[in-house]
């Protein structure tokens, strides 16, 4: 940990008011749960459009209401609306600088969404909201910079930029960074700031030195390291033991690492932190030396769990890998078993392969993480030509080679036929930044689980330009594939079959293996045990009755007391409602757009319960029908 200062203490930080969602993880503790039940199970079939707001822009970003007043960013603008009725309150127009780093815009607000301080006995309520490598303030009445906070309402983040949101651990805002995949750049370390005055408290490093706790988990890839981040939209934070949980990615480059033997400590884990002074707690890996850019997407929910020993606060972490794992908030142990199984070796020159991964004993992997050539879809699994494109597919590719979890990509000469690599899941998961809800009265963890894949070979980089656009330089080696150079090809084929004259795809693609894609998924935290699964999203290109086999993005779900788990996320412009208990879909409304942020509830000031989404450009309200 790097040098941290004391400053004003924590504050207390109460439960939010029930009508409230004033984070884009409503509370403290990420639960995404509503303790509201005016909209339940019985009468959700009735929720209809109530109102909404263009808003000149796409983002992800999730609204927050505090008092019947919703706040988000757009661009270069923060917004207060009534969050009854979708009306203007206030509109701050800001005079943004061009901005750097990953997920930030040129001259804009952070896409991902504002956060809400509640004040004290001498500073009024605030809005904080990143831009680039700054952080700003807001008055929350009128949307005013906050003259005293640091330089008339903005401060420098002294470092990468961040698109997230800051966390609020009561005086307290955590910020990640969002660094760039360069080995050696800019540190991707958290960061601590004071709310009242914008002095920066403490800084995490993530790739510790010489002299410091597991720099011996580096070899010599420790040196001037960066990358290592906690890219993840916000931490997990326990108000009553001062605790924030900080989501800390896998290590640049994504899929070469022998400049980086060993474990890699802090990469891809949750690490515990003291929110005042940035002190270490305690941390937990789940992926030994990442090659599969795995990363750690958030640090989940914090719930009481019961178990045939005792009870527990814990962490329900799921994350790109689709392995779920049940955290004691206290010591970082794992509540239910995990064990350290072997994985495959590769055959990269100069790779650390590490012989083995932590698998949960218990809950099986919420998405597919092994697949053969038995696996590819069937003509009735989807249509006759989407089957026929993606055996063609498996033939150019010379196949595609899976030996189960945490495969490596193969090594191919650049003269070599091809000879590829199948990883399930890919790039996005698995569960991505979208993350968990968990409704802390049952124990239920909600996700949106995905089954994505990447394919291709590791080779010699031809060149000094790197492979991927988040990086500045190009490692030694990188993915490439038959389509191309570059980390994101996938396994898919267009449903049509057909490819235009640059080898594109006519008409939506769909995965090549057996369906379903993508799921909704409840968990027992309690036991470890899937509790249900349905699948998630729709291809309405397909026949009748084989419409619904997953298909949806990154986002995730939130979970109210009356019942119901609702969810956009999926690219078919769906807004739906599922019974938590069950799984059974109950209502589900056609938007203008993906919905690709998770979806809030909270209480207008006509008293009336909402729901609300952000889709494509719109945040759209719904209530039940008067």
């Amino acid at each position: 940990m790097l040098a941290c200062t004391a400053a004003s203490g924590l504050v207390a930080q109460s439960v939010p008011a029930d009508g409230d969602w004033p984070s884009i993880q409503r509370d403290a503790a990420a639960t995404r749960y509503s303790p509201l039940a005016d909209i339940n199970r019985s009468n959700v079939s009735g929720l209809a459009p109530a109102w909404s707001y263009p808003l000149r822009a796409f983002n992800t970003a999730v609204p927050i209401v505090v008092g019947g007043v919703m706040y988000f960013p757009a661009q270069s603008r923060v917004v207060a609306l009534d969050a009854a009725s979708g009306e203007e309150i206030w509109v701050h127009e800001g005079e943004l600088p061009a901005s750097r780093g990953a997920f930030a815009g040129p001259g804009t607000y952070s896409g991902r969404g504002v956060s809400y301080w509640p004040g004290d006995a001498s500073h009024a309520p605030r809005i904080l909201v990143t831009a680039g490598d700054r952080i700003y303030a807001l008055d929350a009445a009128t949307g005013e910079p906050v003259a005293d906070f640091g330089d008339g309402g903005w401060i420098a983040m002294g470092g990468p930029a961040y698109g997230g949101t800051p966390t609020i651990a009561g005086n307290t805002m955590i910020i990640g960074a969002a660094s760039l995949e360069n080995p050696q750049g800019e540190p991707g370390n958290p960061r601590g700031y004071d709310i009242v005055t914008g002095e920066r408290l403490w800084e995490f490093d993530t790739t510790p030195d010489p002299g410091q706790p597991y720099n011996e988990t580096w070899g010599d890839g420790w040196k001037d390291r960066g990358g290592t981040n906690m890219w993840g939209f916000s931490a997990t934070y326990d108000a009553s033991t001062g605790i924030a949980y900080l989501p800390i990615a896998g290590p640049a480059h994504n899929y070469y690492g022998g400049d980086r033997p060993g474990t890699n400590v802090y990469g891809n884990s949750v690490v515990a932190v003291d929110a005042r002074t940035g002190e270490y707690k305690w941390h937990f890996q789940t992926v030994h030396h990442d090659l599969w850019d795995i990363d750690m997407s958030n640090a989940g929910p914090l719930i009481p769990v019961e178990t045939e020993s005792g009870g527990h606060m814990a962490l329900a972490n799921v994350g790109k890998s689709s392995y779920f794992f049940v955290l004691d908030a206290k010591t970082g142990e794992p509540v239910h078993p995990v064990e350290e199984r072997p994985v495959p070796p590769g055959d990269v020159p100069g790779e650390y392969y590490h012989p083995t991964q932590p698998f949960p004993v218990v809950t099986p992997p919420l998405s597919r993480v092994a697949m053969t050539y038995q696996d590819i879809v069937s003509p009735e699994d989807t249509t006759p030509e989407h089957a026929a494109a993606c055996h063609a597919m498996w033939e150019k590719a010379g196949g595609f080679f899976n030996s189960g979890p945490f495969t490596p990509f193969a090594f191919k000469d650049a003269d070599a036929p091809p000879r590829s690599t199948i990883q399930l899941p890919g790039g996005t998961g698995g569960v991505n930044w979208g993350g968990a809800a968990a409704d802390p009265t049952t124990g239920l963890v909600y996700v949106n689980a995905q089954d994505t894949s990447l394919v291709g070979w590791v080779e010699k980089v031809e060149g000094e330009k790197p492979y991927s656009f988040d990086a500045t330089s190009a490692p030694e080696y990188d993915r490439a594939s038959v389509d191309g150079k570059g980390p994101f090809f996938t396994f898919s084929a267009p449903l049509s079959g057909e490819y235009d004259e640059r080898g594109r795809p006519v008409g939506t693609s769909a995965p090549c293996y057996k369906p379903p894609w993508a799921r909704l998924t409840a968990v027992n935290a309690n036991t470890g045990e899937i509790a249900w699964a349905v699948p998630l999203g729709m291809f309405e290109e397909l026949p009748e009755g084989r419409q619904v086999l997953g298909n949806s993005g990154s986002a995730g779900p939130s979970v109210t007391a009356g019942g119901l788990v609702f969810v956009g996320a999926t690219n078919d412009k769906r807004l739906r409602a599922f019974d938590a208990a069950t799984g059974e879909q109950l209502w589900e409304s056609v938007l203008s757009g993906n919905a690709n942020a998770n979806p809030m509830t909270y209480r207008g000031r006509d008293g009336r319960q909402y729901v609300a989404i952000n889709a494509g450009g719109t945040i759209a309200a719904f209530a039940l029908n008067q």
